[in-house]
């Protein structure tokens, strides 16, 4: 390692960020626990809008990616130019570890899932398949349907929700090997194609909602892309134009509106879904900009408001990569009956819990120590990957 490399510092996290990052994430755990007592009908759900977190995760990652790589590429005061292979380290290092993490532990819940109600095939995938989907979820590739050991077409049965880990990826990769060169004004003409495409589709497709992008076919690629390509887009440009909205307890009240945007009843019933998806596209394209906006405009203030934000921070990805596995297990117990409304709510609190256990303890005990050991036998000794 080069002695002008070793002065590559990392930069300083958006403290409001990393908080509302807990915050949605915790919004996913809620929305999938509820989800189960509905059949999937997203027309009767408690948190009916749970799932847009996903596709605020990601306008958050082109902010944060914009915010700590675009400068990295040209050298400046002493600090040398970030290679293609510099980049995707720090990505692998900061993103494979938990995908790992995610799929080890759903594999070894797996046969726990077991219900013909819901999981038809999981009692009868033999044990060399599981390994192999596997060893496959491992390195985020997705799956065909056709290897499917679970009965949803998953293209990540083992991790449900690492999906969008597949699509971090393409954006990050599509980030360093040509976005990261794109001038403000095209990426506004990218952003505004994209936003284009992705109300066309909200307001015409008989879901109503944007769900979908976990499965390998044609129409869920195309969902996952539609999803992933604006709120992308959207964080770099958010970044780039300094985009910042000033605003005191900024924490506390993006925190409150993105809670609300994700628990609004929904909008429009059978043959009036175009409401729901231009309700669902308004959050997309303003809402969400506006709080990631207000979350970067200010510095979080005072030790606990700190520590809240640090914590929420810190167990976001491992909660939102881990938490499916107990899901799958909650599912099968509510389809097969051996839960009634009043034990399902015990029962889903206990999952809650349970699963921010399971994640505070995948990042102390594993996933924090094997980024540092990775950081130090790949990258520079004491640097975090952002």
């Amino acid at each position: 390692m080069s002695e002008p490399e070793a002065r590559l510092q990392p930069k300083q996290h958006f403290q409001v960020l990393d908080g509302l990052r807990g915050v949605a994430a915790m919004m996913v755990v809620l929305f999938h626990i509820c989800e189960t007592w509905n059949g999937g009908d997203h027309r009767m759900q408690i948190i009916n809008h749970g799932y847009l977190a996903v596709d605020f995760f990601f306008l958050l990652s082109g902010f944060v990616i914009a915010y700590a790589y675009d400068d990295r590429w040209q050298p400046a005061h002493g600090r040398p130019r970030m290679t293609l292979g510099d980049f995707f380290k720090r990505r692998i290092i900061r993103l494979q570890p938990m995908v790992v993490a995610g799929t080890v532990l759903g594999a070894l819940l797996f046969y726990r899932s077991a219900s013909p109600n819901i999981f038809p095939l999981v009692a009868t995938t033999p044990v060399w398949r599981l390994l192999l989907v596997a060893l496959i979820g491992c390195t985020v590739l997705p799956i065909t349907v056709g290897m499917d050991i679970r009965g949803w077409q998953e293209m990540q049965p083992l991790a449900g929700t690492a999906w969008s880990l597949f699509f971090e990826y393409l954006a990050n990769i599509a980030y360093a090997l040509g976005l990261r060169k794109a001038s403000n004004r095209v990426l506004g003409m990218l952003a505004i194609v994209a936003g284009a495409g992705l109300t066309h589709y909200l307001v015409t497709t008989p879901r109503g909602d944007i769900t979908g992008g976990w499965t390998l076919n044609p129409l869920e690629l195309k969902i996952g892309f539609l999803r992933l390509c604006y709120p992308f887009f959207a964080g770099m440009l958010l970044q780039r134009m300094h985009g910042r909205i000033r605003v005191r307890h900024n924490f506390l009240w993006c925190s409150l509106l993105l809670v609300l945007t994700l628990v609004l009843p929904r909008f429009g019933m059978h043959g009036t879904g175009w409401r729901n998806g231009l309700y669902e596209a308004a959050i997309i394209l303003v809402v969400f900009p506006i709080i990631v906006a207000t979350g970067a405009g200010e510095q979080i203030r005072g030790r606990l408001a700190t520590g809240v934000c640090s914590f929420l921070g810190g167990i976001s990805y491992p909660l939102y990569i881990t938490h499916y596995s107990l899901i799958y297990i909650y599912t099968a117990w509510v389809y097969d009956g051996k839960l009634t409304p009043r034990q399902g709510v015990l029962w889903g609190a206990a999952l809650f819990i349970t699963a921010v256990a399971i994640a505070y303890a995948c990042l102390k005990l594993y996933d924090e120590p094997v980024r540092r050991w990775l950081n130090r036998r790949f990258l520079v000794t004491g640097t975090n990957t952002p």
